[in-house]
């Protein structure tokens, strides 16, 4: 059974930066993708970064790009999600998720972690 877990959220100024991780245990495959998406509450799941746990091709949404980047450690099962020039718009729950689709769609993805809060004040 695979279990994401997350970690590296917190409270940061605008301007900032963070950099969350995420662990997956479990994971018997090399294939796919893993994907960080947020959500606001009230609002749907957005889809932030997505990598090729093969081809490793890294691919952001256009309201992050130039500021966040996606790396994966493949020893390590680890994927890290970047994110520098934070605005307050970034705010919200940000969730691992891994799964075939490799879109930015949660429809692509069937395993989730828990998420990591990330709060940008400005």
């Amino acid at each position: 059974q695979v279990q994401l877990v997350e970690s590296g959220g917190g409270s940061v100024q605008a301007g900032g930066s963070l950099r969350l991780s995420c662990v997956a245990s479990g994971l018997t495959w090399r294939s796919g993708c893993m994907a960080w998406f947020r959500q606001v509450p009230g609002q749907e799941r957005e889809g932030v970064a997505r990598i090729g746990l093969v081809t490793d091709i890294a691919v952001l949404a256009d309201s992050v790009k130039g500021r966040f980047a996606i790396s994966q450690d493949n020893a390590k099962n680890m994927v890290y999600l970047e994110m520098n020039s934070l605005k307050s718009e970034d705010t919200g729950m940000y969730y691992c998720a891994t799964g075939m689709g490799c879109t930015l769609d949660t429809s692509g993805y069937n395993v989730w972690g828990q998420g990591t809060q990330v709060t940008v004040s400005s």
